[in-house]
């Protein structure tokens, strides 16, 4: 191999970087070019960000981290699948325990806050 000529861990290194670029570019222009288009319709101006979106998606989804972020997000997936989500009755009497608890702290801190009010007028007069 000739000195300084690339290698395939570098020129695939190479290679996503460009793609980041690119994606990172066309969602910049779409951006742009929906603020230069301000006489247009709004609907064709986003419809053309979410298009550009899509596609710089599409992109980062070819690149290395890209596909470690799928199969992250694929994990993840099968990981929520696996929770046990409380029932609606759960859920209300956890939520109604908890204002409850917020309305017993916030009286027992004004009460703290009167006795210290007072303390202070005490001492200052």
């Amino acid at each position: 191999m000739a000195k300084g000529a690339p290698t395939t861990d570098n020129t695939a290194l190479i290679s996503d970087a460009v793609r980041h670029v690119f994606g990172l570019t066309l969602i910049l222009a779409s951006v742009v070019v929906f603020y230069m288009f301000d006489d247009s319709s709004l609907l064709f101006r986003v419809l053309g960000i979410v298009a550009a979106v899509i596609v710089a998606s599409g992109v980062f989804f070819t690149t290395e981290i890209g596909r470690e972020t799928g199969g992250f997000l694929k994990t993840a997936r099968i990981e929520l699948g696996k929770v046990v989500w409380p029932t609606r009755k759960e859920t209300t009497q956890t939520t109604l325990v908890v204002f409850v608890l917020v309305l017993i702290v916030a009286l027992l801190l004004w009460a703290i806050d009167l006795g210290l009010a007072a303390f202070m007028r005490a001492v200052i007069y």
